[in-house]
């Protein structure tokens, strides 16, 4: 098929949810794709956050052709070998402060935070949540509850009841809401949808001391900051936290669907029966993990990720133009908040070969793969600097 063939195909019979760029991506490698009529992109979108080993990584590839040949499916119902090593796994490169011992797998970010908001209330026998304002944590009815966004929740009220919304980085609103009534509080490190924002130290330390003085338990969403985005192996490990439950997925299994729920020993015993699916710890993305984390390790990606993320932060911060407003992020998770329309912007990079998101409606968010080489970023960075230029030359008209 041809790109119009494409583009013409999948308008006729898609559902319609999504807003499509003109572009029909048909490769990738590393931190570049290229589209059905061969032009080359730097990709600073990185799947939404789900190409931390970057496209098409020879050891997963070589992972999921093995496994695909050996044993697709086997449920929890039974045991098996890629599913061990991988929880395995998982145990172990998770933040030692939190003192994960268990992990529940699933299918996505949004069915990881439904698990850890279940588990929440069946820990604590108590019914309320409370959530942030601009936090993202899925599309899901429990996890659209926890999303403040009002254009993703509206059209599907009511929601689940019990959930509360505070501000962001404002520790006197959390002691004020957080009560003998709070099952949990569930919040981002860095708020990914709601603009690149992260938390000060004194609030994400502040609000977990507050949640477990009162006996609520403390669910961190790292879906977006997990597996070296940010520089560590976990956002959590910025702060010195004893987060219960941590949702992860994205880059989870090298951009396969995969979610999964980070289980505290401070949690107790979770009884047969009260949660479960049916593809949850499937081996062939168990396979495709298990040689994404061990990428991610022998390639020491978060250390990767600290530092061009910082080189690159301070390339944004001496852009100078009067359309930025901050620069601002942690490891390769970057935004750049303006004070006009983010999406001519992100048109312009396309047409020079650069991919980037929005992170609301006046934020340019890059999430490239942390595989990303240097000059592809500084190419990335120029193209963003020569867009801005020309819109301030339009403004200017």
């Amino acid at each position: 098929m041809n790109t119009q063939q494409i583009i013409e195909t999948e308008s006729k019979y898609t559902s319609g949810v999504y807003t499509k760029r003109p572009v029909a991506i048909v490769r990738g490698h590393g931190a570049r794709l290229w589209d059905s009529d061969g032009k080359e992109y730097i990709d600073c979108v990185g799947g939404q956050g789900s190409a931390n080993i970057g496209h098409t990584h020879p050891k997963v590839v070589s992972a999921i052709a093995e496994q695909a040949a050996r044993l697709g499916v086997a449920t929890e119902v039974f045991y098996n070998d890629q599913r061990a090593m991988l929880e395995e796994k998982l145990v172990q490169i998770s933040p030692p402060l939190a003192k994960i011992n268990r992990v529940f797998l699933a299918n996505s970010g949004t069915e990881a935070n439904e698990g850890a908001l279940k588990f929440a209330r069946y820990h604590t026998g108590r019914t309320e949540i409370v959530s942030m304002m601009r936090g993202f944590h899925g599309r899901s009815f429990g996890s659209l509850s926890a999303t403040w966004e009002p254009k993703y929740r509206e059209p599907f009220a009511p929601l689940v009841p019990g959930f509360k919304f505070i501000p962001y980085d404002n520790l006197e609103k959390a002691a004020q809401t957080i009560d003998e009534n709070t099952a949990a509080v569930i919040l981002e490190i860095v708020q990914g949808e709601g603009g690149v924002r992260p938390g000060s130290r004194e609030f994400i330390q502040g609000i977990a001391k507050l949640a477990h003085e009162r006996g609520a338990v403390v669910i961190l969403d790292e879906i977006q900051t997990g597996f070296g985005r940010t520089g560590k192996m976990f956002a959590a490990e910025h702060y010195d936290i004893e987060p219960d439950l941590i949702s992860v997925a994205k880059s989870i299994a090298g951009g396969l669907p995969m979610g999964a729920v980070l289980i505290s020993e401070r949690i107790r015993k979770l009884e047969p029966q009260i949660h479960g699916n049916t593809f949850g710890g499937n081996p062939l993305i168990c396979a495709s993990a298990n040689a994404t984390l061990e990428v991610i390790q022998e390639e020491n990606l978060p250390q990767r990720a600290a530092e061009l993320g910082e080189y690159a932060l301070g390339r944004l911060k001496r852009i100078e133009s009067p359309l930025i407003r901050e620069a601002r992020g942690l490891g390769l998770m970057l935004g750049v908040e303006l004070k006009v329309k983010v999406t001519p912007i992100l048109q312009a990079l396309l047409e020079r070969g650069v991919f980037a998101l929005p992170a609301g409606p006046n934020v340019l968010r890059m999430l490239p793969p942390l595989v990303i080489e240097k000059s592809e970023l500084d190419a990335a960075i120029e193209a963003v600097e020569q867009v801005l230029a020309e819109q301030e030359r339009q403004v200017d008209k």
